[in-house]
């Protein structure tokens, strides 16, 4: 019998003094039963760093065709494409198609690595993707910050990342793979 996906409550207040964005999203997140609190967590901080008021979390592992992440102009096109984890190159070479800016953000430490070995050469001609790695013991820290029903605030200053929730406060340090052009 199928599982059915756990329902997050979240309140994210992003606090981003780089791009002046300041804002309180109400997010209801589905934990895919395949997903890791540690990916879920992943993926709140991709909205984070990226909160924009028509920011959207997808189906995600549940459908192939959707990023995790994406925001659609008002006439429908994909200004933003954000996935987690490590797509293939034919995925990358997909979403490139297909959205204005991709950013894939990596995460797994030794593995994350030898994926991005591995695609790094094939993808660099695209001019839209940027990929960004999580540091594997700041994944795990955030991990440990999961609740189902939970308010994080999310605080970004000269690409420093600060993300709090109660009285635990998780650090995060992003390290660029490959910039836009």
């Amino acid at each position: 019998m199928a599982q059915n996906a756990t329902i997050y409550k979240i309140e994210l207040s992003v606090a981003d003094m780089d791009r002046h964005y300041y804002e309180t999203h109400k997010l209801t997140v589905a934990k895919h039963p395949s997903e890791t609190e540690e990916r879920l967590m992943l993926r709140l901080v991709a909205f984070a760093l990226n909160a924009h008021e028509h920011l959207e979390m997808t189906k995600g592992l549940s459908t192939d065709d959707e990023p995790d992440i994406w925001q659609k102009s008002l006439s429908g096109e994909i200004d933003l494409w954000v996935a987690l984890g490590l797509p293939s190159e034919k995925v990358i070479r997909k979403s490139c198609g297909k959205a204005a800016r991709v950013i894939v953000y990596a995460y797994g430490g030794r593995v994350a690595q030898a994926w991005w070995d591995k695609v790094g050469t094939g993808t660099s001609r695209f001019d839209n993707l940027e990929v960004i790695a999580f540091s594997e013991t700041e994944a795990a820290a955030l991990s440990k910050l999961a609740r189902r029903a939970m308010k994080l605030q999310v605080n970004i200053n000269d690409g420093d990342v600060m993300v709090s929730a109660d009285e635990a406060v998780v650090y995060v340090t992003l390290e660029t793979w490959k910039g836009a052009a």
